[in-house]
């Protein structure tokens, strides 16, 4: 089995990266693969079609662009995701203006569903029957059987071209290990991609040295390595966090409620 390759910078790891791709994004927050999201800024490709569980927000700070920045930019034409709006009902969030206007397209899921697309994609099956969404808009337009008396409606499985992942821990051979909610989408993304780009934040070990029991992700599922360089976002702290909610708010902080 090919050993993925193992990258010294972000922009060279994701410099092949072309226009019109599909990408999926982990994260709720923690996991989410910003370093790589910031490359892909600087890179420039545009036409993306996104696959994550929310649209984010528009940072601003050039080390944490993400998928905000690339949707406000007119870098993004279609988002496919569990939710769009913003996590107060009173302010409009990044990508609402765009989609509401046309200028984004928009395809809604459940989460629950969302993630079992992209879980159907990664092992191969087609499409599936829920009864999740069944009598929403998200079930228009959809084929819809009666199981045991209930009403499910098929969903299609989602592959993407590209996955960025975080992870906390890998080696040589691509196997990946994940930090406690980090892990969320990141396992079932991995699996789910023609290419898939991993940025370490722990150094890259040498294979055999991590414990086979604790392996999330298999390294047959894994194309690309990067630990996160010296000046890498590595964390998000609490300045960081504070600077994140005045952009998305344009409010001050109070302290002690970052």
């Amino acid at each position: 089995m090919p050993r993925p390759r193992i990258f010294t910078s972000m922009d060279e790891a994701i410099a092949d990266f072309p226009d019109n791709s599909s990408l999926m994004i982990p994260g709720f927050g923690p996991g989410q693969p910003i370093n790589l999201m910031a490359a892909l800024w600087r890179q420039g490709a545009t036409g993306i079609t996104s696959i994550s569980n929310g649209v984010g927000f528009a940072a601003g700070a050039e080390e944490l662009r993400g998928l905000g920045d690339l949707v406000m930019a007119g870098r993004v034409k279609k988002v496919i995701a569990a939710f769009t709006a913003s996590t107060r009902p009173s302010r409009a969030g990044t990508a609402e203006e765009l989609i509401r206007s046309g200028a984004v397209q928009a395809e809604l899921a459940p989460q629950g569903t969302l993630a079992e697309r992209i879980r159907a994609g990664g092992a191969g099956i087609p499409a599936f029957f829920t009864p999740a969404g069944v009598g929403t808009e998200t079930a228009i337009g959809k084929e819809h059987r009666d199981f045991d008396g209930r009403t499910h409606v098929m969903e299609h499985a989602l592959f993407a071209d590209f996955a960025f992942i975080r992870a906390w821990k890998a080696d040589t051979a691509g196997n990946l290990i994940y930090r406690r909610a980090a892990r969320n989408f990141n396992p079932i993304m991995a699996m789910a991609a023609r290419t898939t780009i991993v940025e370490v934040e722990q150094p890259i070990v040498e294979a055999g040295t991590l414990d086979p029991d604790q392996i999330h992700t298999p390294g047959i599922y894994v194309h690309r390595l990067i630990q996160i360089p010296e000046g890498g976002v590595l964390h998000v702290d609490r300045a960081t966090a504070r600077a994140i909610l005045q952009v998305r708010y344009h409010d001050p902080v109070p302290e002690g409620q970052e």
